[in-house]
């Protein structure tokens, strides 16, 4: 039997400010207030609507994880790229850069590549399964336009482009003899196929593998982990015969072959090893990557077998891998279809000597190592050496292609970036380059944009987080002194920018002494802050990230949200405990007064203020504020404040209660609900501006207020939406209308007002 999916289509188409004596303070402060008065309601009171935005990605230079690269078998210079959470991309040869092709999707899940087919013979027919995980929705994605826009089918089965075992593949396949036939070889429920080009699907219960059902659990399965298709098995316009699948699931046999175009299917012997890769070279010869786990880590061992037409196998492994301890896999498998007989694979957890290349150009019967003669320019994407070493092979390689009409030219994917050579039919040293150019493929946990100094400091999720001192270059990395693989939180001293706090979480197998930097620099140098054990027994809170740093006005006090909160006003060499402040509420400085922060108890649904620079808290009236302010307790150490502090004028609050704004001009004394109908879910402020990113009319986008809230007009298009992955939005105190917006997959955006002509 065969079970049928009929989906409706959808057409996607002030520096250096010391402590003023308290006799003083008042007088300073308002004198600074009116200086800078005038910016803050200039254009108060203009009603809006849509504003047309100019968007920009903050350049790093890829970033992420690239599960595969597949180049175009029907035109030379084409390519795609797929991603686990930032959509994919084309290569455009006259450009000579990436291009996006899912910044016009607003469904987060879509943004999660499981599979990418262009077609064999019509270069501008792609094809993509996307979905991000077994809980979120999957659909097929149909372009006749090489990606520019999508025709989208929904479909009954879960993907996981996001989940472990995205490296496996490809499990979409187009068949060559018959393109508008297609196979998918999903994770949990089989392999199906389609016969009008993607429009509907059947699963063929033919397939000795039925799948182990959606988990229950987050752990997920393997499934069918690619579909390779001989092209030599049929005819122009008859089905091809021949095809195989490989398994990932648990189970006796791991590789499958049908002789009949799919009606019935046999088991191939082979390795007690998973099915990961597979590509089939132009004389119907299978090349086959084994691996013993899902990955892209925890992989331990694996194997690579040729099979050839008959379905014989035979076990080419490189040598030299084995005798380095046969450790990890081989997710990067490729062919050259111009060089019968050249193939090359990629080893993936080989963390003991470092993972690299082999090339065979005689069917696997020798190999050479090619890692061990390349070296790297990252010179344009110094970013690369994050980590304080210089660039090495890589880590969680599982993208390996060899151009199909010029077989020195081959490319890799990492785990955050992709790298590219035309040198590889030499037998010299080897030299690869990022190819990256347009692809910006990162996870931003947080960023600010000081009063002063560089435009934008950001926290990456991975990368750590930069300086971005030119927003349209790569930047070098200064977020040492501690390294910190995710910034969490930063802050900014708002009459001393130079200023810069920040915290953050450390991979788990990585030994730690600090979590937490201040710099005096403007974030180009670091000192590590420690804290005093506290608790009974006593302990260091400080090494896990768990908690924000915030910096007072004039950079001299530092307060840490740990579960017994603590304050420093001499950069960090004596800690005592803040009174009135719960455990693990974050402090928030008046950006212009040094001896003010706020803070929110929302255990007792109160706003505190302190007004001796953070040594004692006590609740402010916040009338007009709802009684429950628990909504304002936002949890994670990833999570964003739900109160920020105007950077131009002193006592100036804005409050997140829920899906509600509310803003105070009085120190929190008063407060005046936002109106406009907007559901926010973040937001930012600017110079003359407040930022959201939320929904209203049924609308979800990023919008702008001019007027405290009162009206919005949307700045985002339906041409940018990348996918409602939205992790953090921000003004710019400098630049009016400027705004920033961090995503979960597509990278950092600054956006600008477009003038009217």
């Amino acid at each position: 039997m065969r079970r049928r999916c009929v989906s409706r289509h959808d057409v996607g188409t002030f520096h250096g400010f010391t402590r003023l004596m308290p006799g003083k303070r008042l007088g300073i402060v308002a004198i600074i207030a009116m200086m800078m008065a005038p910016l803050a309601v200039q254009g108060a009171a203009r009603s809006q609507d849509a504003v047309r935005y100019r968007w920009t990605n903050v350049k790093v230079g890829a970033g992420g994880y690239a599960p595969n690269i597949v180049f175009s078998p029907a035109e030379r210079g084409l390519a795609y790229l797929r991603t686990d959470m930032g959509g994919a991309y084309r290569w455009d040869g006259k450009e000579r850069r990436w291009l996006p092709l899912q910044d016009g999707n607003a469904t987060p899940s879509y943004m999660g590549i499981e599979s990418i087919a262009p077609d064999p013979r019509n270069p501008d027919i792609v094809y993509m399964a996307a979905g991000m995980n077994a809980r979120a929705p999957a659909a097929m994605l149909r372009s006749a336009d090489r990606g520019r826009t999508w025709r989208t089918t929904p479909v009954p089965f879960a993907m996981g482009g996001n989940e472990d075992g995205r490296g496996f593949g490809e499990r979409l396949a187009v068949d060559p003899n018959r393109t508008r036939r297609l196979f998918f070889g999903s994770r949990h429920d089989g392999l199906w196929r389609s016969d009008d080009a993607g429009a509907t699907w059947v699963k063929l219960a033919s397939f000795p593998v039925a799948g182990l059902g959606r988990p229950v659990s987050r752990k997920t399965h393997g499934g069918v982990a690619f579909v390779a298709i001989d092209a030599n098995s049929g005819s122009a316009g008859a089905p091809s015969r021949r095809i195989w699948a490989g398994v990932a699931d648990p189970g006796a046999e791991h590789l499958y072959r049908s002789d009949d175009g799919g009606e019935t299917w046999a088991a191939v012997p082979g390795p007690s090893l998973l099915a990961a890769k597979g590509v089939i070279d132009r004389r119907g010869v299978l090349w086959v990557g084994y691996a013993s786990g899902l990955g892209p880590s925890g992989i331990k061992t694996g194997a690579v077998w040729r099979y050839d037409p008959s379905g014989r196998g035979l076990d080419v492994t490189p040598p030299g891998w084995r005798d380095t301890g046969a450790e990890g896999a081989f997710l990067g498998v490729a062919v050259s279809p111009m060089l019968p007989g050249t193939v090359a694979v990629s080893t993936v957890d080989r963390y003991r000597h470092g993972d690299s290349l082999w090339v065979s150009r005689d069917d696997g019967g020798s190999w050479n190592d090619v890692g061990a003669r390349s070296r790297r320019d990252v010179s344009q994407t110094p970013f690369l050496l994050h980590e304080g070493k210089g660039a090495d092979f890589g880590h969680w390689i599982s993208g390996l292609a060899i151009d199909p009409f010029d077989p020195g030219h081959v490319v890799y994917t990492t785990g955050a970036t992709v790298y590219a050579t035309h040198g590889l039919r030499g037998t010299g040293t080897i030299d690869w380059v990022p190819w990256t150019r347009g692809i910006e493929q990162t996870a931003i946990i947080t960023l600010v944009s000081p009063t002063g100094g560089a435009p934008l400091i950001s926290g990456f999720g991975d990368l750590a987080g930069f300086v971005h001192e030119d927003l349209d270059r790569s930047p070098r990395p200064t977020f040492v002194d501690p390294y910190m693989s995710n910034t969490n939180a930063i802050d900014y001293a708002g009459l001393a920018p130079n200023v810069i706090v920040r915290s953050g979480s450390l991979y788990l197998d990585r030994p730690r002494h600090a979590s937490m930097g201040r710099s005096e620099d403007g974030g180009r140098t670091w000192t590590e802050i420690v804290l005093p054990p506290m608790g009974n027994p006593p302990r260091r809170e400080d090494l896990n990230g768990d908690w924000p740093i915030s910096v007072s006005a004039d950079g001299k006090t530092m307060v840490v949200a740990t579960p017994v909160p603590q304050v420093s006003q001499d950069g960090g060499r004596h800690w005592s405990v803040v009174r009135g402040l719960p455990g693990g509420v974050r402090a928030v400085a008046d950006k212009l007064d040094p001896l003010v922060f706020y803070a929110v108890d929302v255990a007792r649904g109160k706003l505190l203020v302190s007004r001796d620079a953070a040594i004692s808290f006590a609740p402010v009236t916040g009338r007009n504020l709802p009684a429950d302010l628990a909504p304002a307790g936002r949890q994670g150490r990833e999570a964003q404040s739900s109160l920020l502090a105007a950077p131009d004028r002193t006592g100036t609050l804005w409050l997140q209660a829920g899906t509600r704004l509310f803003y105070s001009a009085d120190g929190g004394t008063t407060f005046a609900a936002a109106g406009g109908g907007l559901e926010v879910e973040l937001f930012g402020l600017g110079r003359n501006g407040v930022f959201a990113v939320g929904t209203r009319g049924g609308v979800r986008g990023v919008w702008r207020s001019i007027d405290r809230g009162r009206t919005w007009g949307r700045i985002d298009d339906d041409a940018h939406r990348w996918g409602g992955r939205y992790r953090v939005v921000s003004g710019d105190p400098r630049r009016e209308g400027r705004v920033y917006l961090g995503t979960d997959g597509r990278g950092m955006f600054y956006g600008d007002p477009v003038e009217a002509r």
